[in-house]
């Protein structure tokens, strides 16, 4: 599908959502990130327009002549969709639409259509459905012609045209549907939580900008075959499954969702359910992308931590994992060594990934490492076995009849071993 891009800002940052943060990409750095979530929602980019404004046009968001030049611009390179990196009101939509004669499509539009090419899961589905309708309920007004017309492609995904041309009561009657079931998934994974939390394991969380490697690291982690693509959005639908550490604790690696510049709030609302996860979770991994520019990689985090922030999970202890080391130099990999807070990992090579897991021992407190030296008659073989399995042995020795073990573990664990600790050898 042929598209077009406009950028409505310019070269300055810009606010950066309703609140007005403002954001430290540039509109070139805007564009590259647009032109990728266009590809990824399968289109084919025809052309791009840039335009500065001291204020935006209530009417159509962008000057009049700028309009002109892109319906011109549409028409000769046969556009099917104007697609924009910029939120529009219904009225702009349709006023610009019926200049350039073709489809427009907004950020958060162009977002949740991904989404709902992406989902998969029954979960999934309802969650993007529920807000791409909360999206379209106040676009209703004069669209009914234009969408009986409408084909497939950008825009159209999900819950279909036939759908969106009913009156409003149906639609919200479907909407409160929807939330009944998406309801029901929350009690379902809250009773999942529960189980797992009446067990001492602790839940790690994967968060990150969109296409940092989340999911790359979850398979080197987990080796759990979750889709693993360059395109944004790839991982919707929450994933978790068991880690072992070096410890031999064991602890769930939770994959999410990736964020992006101005998620936009539905989104965040919608799938409240998935990202419970990560409030709930023991310790947050932080992942980005090494090969970012520094001032690029700066502004994701702070995309990142503002989510984190809506969530209320910005006090939780996180590790930064920066992956991609493998697209990088070997003087750049020198001068960007590991920190206390910090682990440089490749996901694709296997590169730190002994150190990132050494790592997230160490910063698990709810059931924290220690060490205990113990003397196991070798007649017990079940505890020793036990011992093996869950813990880390540091030295074994053997005397009269005797193992002798230094012993790193879990305390939840090794204070079951604290009768043998009494005659431990000294």
């Amino acid at each position: 599908m042929d598209s077009l891009d406009d950028d409505s800002g310019d070269s300055q940052p810009e606010p950066d959502g309703a609140d007005g943060n403002f954001s430290n990409f540039t509109a070139e750095e805007s564009v590259a990130e647009f032109r990728e979530l266009a590809s990824s929602a399968g289109a084919e980019v025809v052309g791009e327009f840039i335009q500065k404004r001291d204020k935006p046009d209530p009417a159509t968001l962008i000057g009049k002549g700028k309009l002109q030049e892109i319906a011109a611009a549409a028409a000769s390179s046969h556009a099917d969709v104007i697609l924009f990196d910029h939120d529009l009101s219904p009225s702009q939509q349709r006023n610009i639409e019926k200049e350039v004669s073709a489809r427009v499509i907004d950020r958060t539009q162009l977002i949740l259509d991904i989404f709902a090419r992406h989902a998969r899961t029954k979960e999934g589905q309802l969650q993007v459905e529920l807000a791409q309708l909360q999206y379209m309920l106040p676009r209703l007004t004069g669209r009914g012609i234009e969408m009986s017309q409408l084909g497939g492609g950008i825009g159209t995904r999900g819950p279909g045209e036939t759908q969106l041309e009913t009156d409003r009561r149906k639609i919200a009657r479907r909407m409160r549907h929807i939330k009944e079931q998406v309801e029901e998934v929350r009690r379902i994974r809250a009773q999942q939580r529960q189980r797992r939390e009446s067990m001492p394991v602790a839940t790690i969380a994967l968060v990150g900008y969109t296409n940092a490697g989340k999911s790359t690291l979850f398979n080197a982690l987990t080796k759990a075959g979750v889709l693993e693509s360059s395109k944004m959005f790839a991982t919707l639908d929450p994933t978790i499954r068991g880690v072992i550490l070096p410890s031999k604790k064991k602890v769930l690696l939770s994959d999410t969702v990736g964020f992006i510049r101005n998620l936009p709030h539905a989104l965040v609302t919608s799938f409240r359910a998935t990202l419970e996860e990560v409030q709930r979770a023991a310790l947050i991994l932080h992942v980005s992308d090494a090969s970012a520019p520094g001032y690029v990689a700066s502004e994701q985090q702070n995309q990142v931590e503002k989510v984190l922030k809506e969530l209320e999970v910005q006090d939780k202890p996180v590790l930064r994992v920066v992956n991609k080391i493998d697209l990088l130099s070997h003087a750049e990999r020198a001068n960007s060594p590991d920190q206390d807070d910090t682990i440089r990992v490749s996901a694709l090579k296997g590169i730190g990934l002994t150190t990132l897991l050494e790592k997230i021992d160490a910063a698990l407190t709810d059931d924290p490492l220690v060490t205990l030296q113990v003397c196991i008659p070798q007649s017990e073989g079940k505890i020793l076995a036990q011992i093996d399995a869950r813990a880390r042995v540091l030295s074994r020795e053997f005397n009269a009849g005797n193992v002798y073990l230094e012993v790193l573990g879990p305390e939840s664990f090794l204070r079951n071993l604290a009768k043998f600790a009494n005659s431990a050898k000294t």
